[in-house]
């Protein structure tokens, strides 16, 4: 028998090791990259794409420097804040689409969550039993969080009496149709089948709840509880994840979202459009 290779033996095991703990990394990386880079591309997009169609409505050069620019009126400057958060979740779905379509071909929808799962999952009729249920559930955690953390809910919640009529139908379709389809696309959908090709069903639920919670964290460095809001969201966050992984299916995903926006909205609005 030939002599083994200088370079064979023992000393070559620990690289495979050292490669595959770079590797799970990449991967972890990825799976906040993707997100946060169509999050802040679709938001790039959108507020220059609304103010540029803005101005050119009202007669105004874009390209104004902000010293010259004439002041919006107030109904504007709310009707066009609508505008961009309606229209980033729309352009957060087509480059959600687009990136599955890119990375699985023909098989983007399986991908997604928005086709039927090769193995036979939970029914979703079973989901029923949750809709009637959740909102109390989620209420009394909103609520419950909020009163720990010292922080108003509910409670003199207005909306913008600048908005017109038509923006408040399209701030309504945002919150309750627009932000639950994008959201589950980008994170039930797309970073669901990245995290789940290596993380696992536990991993992956989690993952995709915490980049949920932190993708609602206040920016704004005058905001009185930052994270009160990605703590309030998380059961639901992982309730989502829970539903993609037993359905196969994104579509419970989007109506459990939606239908939560909803009851979150009616329980803080409803006192005060009564009275």
């Amino acid at each position: 028998m030939p002599p083994a290779p200088a370079d064979a033996g023992p000393s070559k095991w620990p690289l495979a090791p050292a490669k595959t703990g770079l590797a799970w990394l990449g991967r972890v990386l990825l799976i906040i990259a993707v997100p946060l880079t169509i999050l802040l591309l679709a938001s790039a997009l959108a507020i220059a794409m609304v103010r540029v169609g803005g101005d050119l409505r009202l007669g105004i050069d874009p390209f104004t420097s902000s010293a010259a620019r004439p002041r919006l009126p107030l109904s504007e400057v709310a009707g066009r804040a609508v505008a961009m958060d309606a229209l980033r979740q729309v352009l957060m779905a087509l480059l959600v689409v687009a990136l599955a379509v890119l990375a699985s071909g023909g098989a983007w929808r399986r991908r997604l969550g928005l086709a039927r799962p090769l193995e036979a999952r939970t029914p979703m009729r079973r989901l029923w039993l949750l809709l009637p249920l959740w909102p109390l559930i989620h209420i009394a955690w909103v609520t419950t969080t909020a009163a720990a953390l010292h922080m108003n809910f509910g409670n003199g919640v207005r909306l913008s009496p600048f908005l017109s009529p038509v923006m408040l139908g399209l701030w309504f379709a945002f919150v309750v149709v627009l932000a639950p389809i994008a959201e589950e696309l980008l994170l039930r959908g797309e970073t669901f089948a990245r995290a789940s090709a290596f993380l696992g069903p536990a991993g992956t639920i989690v993952a995709t709840a915490l980049l949920f919670c932190l993708a609602h964290v206040s920016l704004d460095p005058g905001a009185k509880g930052a994270l009160a809001r990605p703590l309030t969201l998380l059961p639901l966050a992982l309730t989502l994840g829970w539903l993609r992984w037993r359905t196969g299916r994104l579509w419970p995903c989007i109506l459990l979202h939606g239908w939560s926006n909803f009851c979150l909205v009616a329980y803080q609005l409803g006192p005060g459009l009564l009275r």
